[in-house]
């Protein structure tokens, strides 16, 4: 599922699909940009998702508890690309908090 369809969502059901509100998805998502400001100044691959849709993937995995296999046929991408991308995206939540 992509970000441009569920970002038009009323709160509660961008809530009840995400497991958090759309301020508190707008401030991880903010945390997560200067984190991968850090990454990419190292250089290397671009991602093919963006942060929000990256996000919603890591949600859709710890909410849902999908395969990685199954989450990466949603987006368009491998399933080794859905662990990296929602490894990443739990371990910088983790040091957030």
């Amino acid at each position: 599922m992509k970000f441009d369809q569920i970002k038009e969502l009323k709160d509660e059901k961008f809530r009840r699909l995400t497991g958090v509100r759309k301020g508190t998805f707008s401030k991880i998502v903010n945390i997560l940009r200067k984190a991968d400001g850090l990454k990419k100044s190292k250089g290397g691959r671009k991602n093919k998702l963006n942060l929000e849709e990256q996000l919603l993937m890591a949600l859709e995995y710890l909410r849902e508890y999908r395969t990685y296999f199954h989450i990466g046929q949603n987006y368009w991408i491998s399933e080794s690309s859905a662990y990296k991308a929602v490894k990443w995206i739990v371990q910088k939540s983790l040091t957030i908090l």
